[in-house]
């Protein structure tokens, strides 16, 4: 075999390695981009299945109460005038949060009035609303005075609704407290401004999503 041969076959040898590798590389190439569009076609399936693994809901039940947390004023009371035109529940507690500075000045109304409000304007009488606790900062310290308040009037089992994501963080926080003392249900309801469907298409449910993963972390290690 002459040199000239001899690197003649070399060369195509690299030729032919070189065509190999283009070739390996547009095929993982294509194979990531084929990935890439199945993934976002089927982007709001797999979110939509992230929102169904993480929600958890208790189905409505008779109960001595249905109870109205702090915050989520354009669903809770809702939910809960809801449970009380139903029959499930003779009275609604209003959590007695702590009011905010233009609150204290009397420039806005509290929010337990503002819940009370909601409450009458749907069809509750004022009878049958009441406030629970004081100053209560979180849901911890929501948590703990409901179970003052069931302790307190032997109460078995109380209605505690709140929005879809909140729903495993209140959840686990009220089993916590109140143990075998009473029952407590956490039925999950959507808000106004998204569902467990398109809760990716508002800011408010990305945010709230991501917040009450952070949340749910942040008690089970405090609590």
């Amino acid at each position: 075999m002459t040199v000239s041969t001899e690197r003649n076959g070399v060369e195509v040898a690299a030729r032919r390695r070189s065509g190999r590798a283009w070739r390996a590389g547009v095929g993982c190439l294509l194979a990531v981009v084929l990935l890439a569009a199945a993934g976002w076609t089927a982007r709001h399936a797999l979110l939509r299945e992230a929102a169904a693994l993480w929600i958890v809901s208790d189905a409505p039940a008779p109960a001595d109460a249905a109870v109205v947390l702090g915050g989520g004023l354009e669903y809770r009371p809702f939910a809960a005038a809801e449970f009380y035109r139903r029959g499930l529940v003779p009275k609604i507690l209003v959590s007695n949060i702590g009011a905010s500075p233009a609150e204290r000045l009397g420039v806005l109304r509290s929010h337990v009035r503002e819940n009370i409000e909601v409450l009458e304007k749907l069809g509750v009488p004022a009878a049958a609303i009441e406030p629970f606790g004081s100053n209560l900062k979180d849901t911890y310290a929501e948590a703990a005075a409901l179970h003052d308040w069931a302790k307190h009037t032997g109460a078995h089992t109380v209605l505690v609704p709140t929005d879809i994501f909140a729903a495993r963080r209140l959840r686990w926080i009220m089993h916590h407290i109140f143990g075998d003392d009473a029952v407590v249900l956490v039925p999950a309801v959507d808000p106004p401004d998204y569902t467990r469907n398109d809760w990716w298409q508002t800011e408010d449910g990305v945010v709230t999503f991501q917040n009450e993963v952070i949340k749910y972390v942040y008690y089970r290690l405090k609590y």
